[in-house]
């Protein structure tokens, strides 16, 4: 949830994201004279030519309970699929699986989109002595995201499997899933899971016979956002303060009890057992180059039919919204923005929404990012300037005050917000607003910081002339000049508390008295 997509990052993927290769060895299988077989044909890689993506088959469609049509537990689990030769997966060995994952093109569903394969290869080779440990982030804390969730009540053992394995490949002989506290449904189902393949050898001591020790830990958090950031989840486990960490040291080296720590997402890992399964490259013949696969889109706000539905990465984002959630309210005309990825990204206006492709690249080519792939649909009947100011209190209230940026820039922001709700500001505070969100970005240890100051930009960006409009109609209607108000300011232009002052009836100040 909270990860800062860094240039780093993008500049590399196209050197490390092998995304069509098809030189790699499919899953081999063992018959009865030890020959190995492969368990599926090889895959042709996807052509390289524009067409349109997403309505995947059901064929390729990794959650296939997703609506929970059939139990999530293990007798069904397995009739879907899983634990399917997993013993074989596992002896296929470390290095097979982590390439398998580097061929696939799979980038980490949790917000950054960082490779997964390249990510898993961090860890160290041979131990020193320390343990190894699987973080699992499960908080899902980002507001409109409800993907991950579904695949812990619907679909546990695809976590469950697939935590053994991306731990194997890891050296990892322990796994923890840290849940937020409110979802307790979701920890009493996957706490059923993760006990059902300890009944059946899966997990535990000789894991699936495979000579690997394997435990998997539920652990409830408090419901904070901030632990949604990787250090300071680990600081949560550790039963410490959720506060992030400063890096370096990385987690890869210093993590969990100060050793050796890959903390990835509840998608990413649920995914890779399948990937093992059919093989990387027919992951990657899914979606754009170094955007591959499926993806769980989670789709809310203004829409017929608010949906969580898995489809092809690269799929437009107005198909997205028209095949699987019946368009939007009122109507596509009556669109006025969306937030393609979690609260945390930039909106995109309507003629933007018209030509983005829900994938890492191309929703940053148009000033936003993929992120969790929570889609908040908001059509003309909603108040933007309210929306964003929402979400500027959340990101106040989520601050962990560890970074001075963050502590009272986020405050700032929502304070600023909370005014231009009203229109009771000044005109040139919109530029004053964006300066602080410079201010913010980027000079924090973690991404809230980020999140706090990319909602307020991407309103500025796309609705300046509405915030414009609310501050004259405010001005026109109270008798104000803007330029007495410049030479003298009063105390109650400037007067805040949090947002519920937005949400009153708009005082009577009579400025020129």
């Amino acid at each position: 949830m909270l990860r800062r997509a860094t240039k780093f990052v993008h500049r590399d993927i196209s050197r490390v994201s092998c995304v069509r290769c098809i030189h790699a060895n499919p899953l081999l299988g063992y018959e009865e004279s030890d020959r190995r077989t492969p368990l599926h044909a090889p895959i042709a890689p996807a052509t390289v030519t524009d067409r349109t993506y997403g309505g995947i088959s059901d064929q390729d469609r990794i959650f296939t309970n997703l609506y929970a049509d059939q139990s999530p537990f293990i007798d069904d689990a397995m009739k879907r699929g899983d634990w399917y030769q997993t013993k074989e997966i596992l002896d296929m060995g470390r290095d097979w699986i982590v390439n398998e994952v580097k061929i696939s093109g799979l980038r980490g569903r949790g917000g950054a989109g960082f490779p997964s394969g390249l990510k898993w290869s961090f860890m160290p080779k041979v131990s020193d002595g320390r343990p190894h440990y699987l973080v699992i982030n499960g908080d899902e804390s980002e507001p409109g995201t409800c993907k991950d969730r579904e695949i812990l009540r619907n679909e546990p053992h695809k976590l469950v499997e697939g935590a053994l394995i991306a731990g194997f490949a890891m050296g990892a002989h322990k796994a923890y899933i840290y849940l937020r506290g409110e979802f307790w449904k979701e920890i009493n189902v996957l706490q059923r899971a993760v006990d059902e393949a300890y009944a059946k050898g899966f997990l535990g001591k000789n894991a699936m016979g495979s000579g690997w020790d394997y435990d998997i830990y539920v652990h409830r958090g408090a419901g904070a956002y901030i632990c949604g950031e990787e250090t300071g989840m680990i600081e949560s486990i550790e039963g410490k303060q959720g506060k992030p960490r400063l890096k370096p040291p990385f987690p890869a080296n210093v993590g969990l009890y100060g050793c050796p720590t890959t903390v990835t997402n509840v998608e990413t890992v649920a995914v890779a057992p399948t990937i093992c399964r059919r093989g990387g490259a027919w992951f990657a013949g899914m979606g754009r180059k170094n955007n591959s696969g499926t993806k769980l889109f989670a789709v809310s706000g203004d829409v017929n039919k608010p949906c969580v539905v898995e489809d092809e990465m690269s799929i437009p984002l107005k198909d997205l919204i028209e095949k699987h959630c019946g368009g939007v309210i009122g109507g596509w005309d009556n669109l006025q923005a969306i937030i393609p990825g979690g609260s945390s990204v930039p909106n995109l206006n309507k003629q933007q929404c018209e030509v983005a492709l829900m994938d890492f690249d191309g929703l940053m080519s148009l000033g936003s990012g993929l992120g969790t792939a929570a889609v908040i649909v908001m059509n003309k009947q909603q108040d933007m300037i309210k929306m964003i100011q929402r979400l500027a209190y959340f990101y106040k209230h989520e601050s962990c005050g560890q970074c001075t940026p963050c502590r009272e820039g986020a405050k700032w922001l929502n304070d600023i917000m909370t005014r231009m709700v009203q229109g009771r500001a000044d005109t040139r505070e919109i530029d004053m607003l964006w300066d602080i969100t410079k201010q913010i970005e980027g000079h924090t240890i973690c991404a809230l910081g980020d999140a706090a100051a990319w909602p307020v930009q991407g309103l500025i960006r796309n609705f300046r002339p509405e915030m414009l409009e609310r501050i004259t109609e405010y001005q026109t209607r109270h008798g104000m000049i803007q330029e007495k108000i410049a030479a003298k300011v009063t105390k109650e232009l400037y007067a805040t508390h949090d947002h519920d002052n937005a949400k009153n009836a708009i005082p009577v100040v009579r400025y020129w008295q």
